[in-house]
């Protein structure tokens, strides 16, 4: 494969993205850590069948979209792959079952250290990740995507990931899942504001196309008063010191989203807001983590 036919598979990855999948073990290993239960194979194997499951969402949503007519020549987001020729649609459909399948086989070993449980949310995962895009009821399509989002980047890997670590569930792994998951939706959030315009007409009915720009609008700041809700929430209930709320820290960066998602009106531009949404991500798991480790 030569370099410029690997960077179109790079590209069509989203790295810009996985922001998504690397957050979430990271703050399910940290808690972990600070519970005196973290496992090195454990949470590897985790953060590398999440980064798998990831690209093979992003793989699925590139050839269904195509199929499904949703990528056209307006678009305003990053290049897709198929829908420009790069890569024939058979040719992103079978790495979609690739990669899904190499999720799949490194789950195993999930399920030989943790359990059934472990069988039944990888699978649930892989199935939803294409169901996002693909099936007879494609959940992205019908205004299900952020709670498809919300449930399986925050509450499920959060809590799936402390579990494969500590073998026991947590309560404060899903308090923390609802900082995660809702940082996460706004990845999708900013996706879905930018695509409006062009998603309504391909019948690809987001929130946005339902009840209209402002209520994205509205549900990014809403994501983000959640994610700064769980701090305090450690410090009051579970007697966490002071540090963790470092990622209070970021409320200036998060500040200066808002106000650029209220005031941007060329959608090109929300580009570059993806991507600092996802960077913004990166950066609170890390305090968030910090906080986690320092702040017991």
């Amino acid at each position: 494969m030569n370099q410029k036919k690997l960077n179109v598979w790079i590209d069509a990855a989203r790295p810009k993205t996985l922001a998504a999948a690397f957050v979430p073990v990271l703050v399910g290993a940290s808690l972990a850590w600070a519970d005196h239960t973290f496992n090195t194979a454990a949470s590897v194997v985790a953060l590398l069948c999440a980064f798998l499951i990831q690209i093979g969402t992003n793989f699925a949503n590139d050839y269904y979209d195509f199929v499904n007519g949703a990528d056209t020549e307006h678009r305003l987001g990053f290049e897709r792959a198929t829908a420009t020729g790069l890569v024939p649609a058979r040719q992103m459909l079978w790495a979609t079952i690739i990669t899904m399948g190499l999720a799949f086989f490194l789950g195993l070993y999930l399920v030989w250290h943790a359990g059934w449980i472990i069988l039944l949310i990888g699978v649930l995962s892989l199935i939803f990740g294409i169901a996002y895009t693909g099936g007879p009821y494609p959940l992205g399509y019908n205004g299900l995507g952020d709670i498809f989002v919300f449930l399986f980047f925050g509450i499920i890997a959060v809590m799936g990931t402390y579990y494969v670590n500590a073998l026991e569930w947590s309560a404060d792994s899903f308090w923390a899942s609802l900082a995660v998951g809702a940082l996460s939706v706004n990845i999708l959030v900013i996706n879905n504001l930018r695509d409006v315009e062009q998603d309504g007409p391909a019948g690809k009915k987001t929130l946005g196309v339902l009840f209209g720009e402002d209520a994205l609008r509205w549900e990014y700041v809403a994501m983000l008063i959640i994610a700064f809700a769980v701090p305090p929430h450690f410090w009051y209930y579970y007697n966490y010191n002071p540090l963790i709320f470092l990622p209070w820290i970021t409320l200036p960066p998060a500040g200066r989203l808002v106000y650029v998602i209220w005031t941007e009106t060329d959608k090109r531009k929300l580009n570059e807001v993806l991507e600092r949404t996802a960077q913004y991500m990166t950066l609170y798991g890390i305090l968030f983590s910090a906080g986690i480790l320092l702040g017991v």
